[in-house]
């Protein structure tokens, strides 16, 4: 597996993982009307663009293919980790986590956040992170469950 920072060639590939990752790996946590809501977000080109130009992306290939990308949003909030629907359960979420922990720490973060769904929590609370609180969002009408996590820095 190679982890590298993410480039503009990456977005259609980004977007379809994040489109194909909601769509089944989330199935048991969410409704259909729920997840449809949630993966039309990929629809927002010029919120992938800004995620992009703005943000620590990094992404991680296996033998050519897209496993997983992950981003640093200003330094301490994980905007989005998704790891490919065949490529679960094999580690490639912690190594990325991982390396956006050690920037943050390069950087001198004390904290980092996450905005988590019910499906990524128990990953991220096994990365030490700590539900602050639970959130409705709402997405083309439709309420989603998601929590507010940290994890203080050492």
């Amino acid at each position: 597996m190679i982890i590298r920072k993410g480039t503009p060639g990456d977005l259609t590939e980004m977007r379809t993982l994040f489109t194909d990752t909601v769509t089944t790996v989330c199935q048991n946590d969410y409704t259909s009307d729920q997840i449809n809501a949630w993966k039309s977000g990929a629809e927002n080109e010029e919120r992938w663009l800004r995620v992009i130009d703005s943000q620590l992306v990094i992404v991680a290939k296996i033998n050519g293919q897209m496993a997983g990308f992950c981003t640093l949003d200003q330094g301490n909030y994980i905007d989005l980790l998704f790891v490919h629907k065949d490529f679960q359960h094999q580690g490639i979420a912690r190594k990325m986590y991982t390396f956006i922990e050690q920037e943050a720490i390069i950087r001198r973060e004390k904290i980092l956040t996450a905005d988590v769904s019910k499906t990524a929590r128990p990953f991220f609370e096994k990365m030490g992170f700590n539900v602050i609180k639970e959130q409705t969002v709402h997405v083309k009408g439709i309420d989603l469950t998601n929590y507010k996590m940290e994890k203080e820095l050492n």
